[in-house]
């Protein structure tokens, strides 16, 4: 009997998208042949081995309107050119094509939502923009059978507005027991500081990078590493060359998994302190919270809903009171400098790594993808 095909459609450059790549091998766990399909930037990584096929698209433009026309033009004529048995979209910016070929051809469709993406901050400023994306999910998030999205606070904003059930998996990593880690020495990085570390693919406006920056002229004994990409990066270098801050901030491009995974595991302290300034972020559940505490780090954090949720239950760290770069310091320096709390909160981080594991969380996607292998 000839093997069953899914397509899973993102509209990153897929190297770096821990989420895909583990809906991807749960595809491939019960049985199912696996092509991922995404787009190659100009400053891509090399794809790392994996175990399915990719197709990265080179597109003539890299942002706006017509880079996500161009794109979804080119995916809905790959996917009518490709024939499968399951059509996998990934956000809002993959779904149109998606949609329009599962109708077409009659392939079942899941849709995964990672975030809340008509009030992303780089929408609500821009209310034409805005609108046609919402018209794009009001036309056809109602018509779809199965939906994912990473909280249930996500998925309550969904029902709420189209009353469509969203059934919630979280992005927790998978456990990394035998994966090697390098010394701060083999990363290039000072051992006589404490590090503050701040990753993500998406450091963007809003997220509190600015004001992590700025702490930084109130310490002394650490260091910001920023790790990964996104729109804000460039103002962060210029601000730290503005206020001479060269040798306490540290800027690394996005890595692997595998990569990233060593430094995050050789910080002090783990940063997501986004701001409640849309609704995107009021009810965002970022990646880096679970990687963070998978490597056994403390976390700093903006007392945001379901953050705060997850932070509450397992006691792993602390929140700020609010965005002023003084009162950010001063948190930092005193979750450093308090011994006997980081031993609790090292203790209570192998609790939550325990407790939060994939092979738990995947279950939601194996009940789904079941019923069409």
């Amino acid at each position: 009997m000839r093997q069953k095909k899914a397509i899973i459609s993102v509209i990153n450059d897929l190297v770096t998208d821990q989420r895909v790549d583990k809906t991807a091998k749960v595809l491939l766990e019960i049985g199912f042949e696996v092509v991922m399909v995404g787009r190659h930037k100009h400053d891509s990584m090399r794809m790392p081995d994996r175990p399915y096929e990719t197709h990265r698209m080179r597109l003539l433009w890299e942002k706006g309107p017509m880079f996500y026309a161009e794109y979804n033009i080119r995916l809905f004529f790959y996917l009518m050119a490709n024939r499968s048995n399951l059509l996998v979209s990934n956000d809002l910016d993959t779904l149109l094509p998606n949609f329009m070929v599962s109708r077409l051809m009659r392939i079942p469709l899941v849709f995964d939502s990672h975030e809340y993406f008509t009030e992303t901050p780089e929408l609500t400023g821009r209310h034409r923009v805005q609108k046609i994306w919402k018209r794009i999910e009001r036309r056809i998030v109602p018509k779809l059978k199965d939906c994912i999205t990473v909280n249930e606070s996500i998925a309550g904003l969904f029902y709420e507005k189209y009353g469509t059930k969203f059934k919630v998996v979280r992005n927790i990593p998978e456990r990394k027991d035998h994966i090697f880690v390098q010394t701060r020495e083999e990363l290039g990085l000072p051992a006589d500081k404490k590090i503050v570390l701040l990753q993500g693919a998406g450091i963007n406006i809003q997220r509190g990078a600015e004001e992590a920056v700025e702490a930084m002229k109130y310490l002394d004994n650490a260091v910001l590493l920023i790790v990964g990409g996104g729109d804000v990066l460039p103002l962060l270098k210029k601000q730290v060359q503005e206020s001479k801050l060269e040798s306490k901030v540290i800027f690394i491009p996005k890595q692997t998994p595998d990569k990233l995974f060593s430094y995050t595991a050789i910080a002090n302290i783990g940063l997501a302190i986004d701001k409640d300034t849309n609704i995107n972020y009021r009810f965002s559940l970022p990646n880096k919270l679970f990687d963070y505490i998978h490597s056994g780090i403390p976390l700093l954090v903006s007392p945001l809903p379901e953050i705060k949720r997850i932070v509450d239950q397992y006691q792993v760290g602390e929140f700020i009171e609010s965005h002023d770069p003084r009162h950010i310091a001063q948190k930092i320096s005193d979750m450093l400098n308090d011994e006997s709390r980081i031993r609790i909160w090292k203790e209570n981080l192998k609790t939550a790594a325990r407790e939060l594991n994939w092979d738990t969380e995947k279950q939601v996607l194996i009940e789904i993808f079941s019923k069409y292998a």
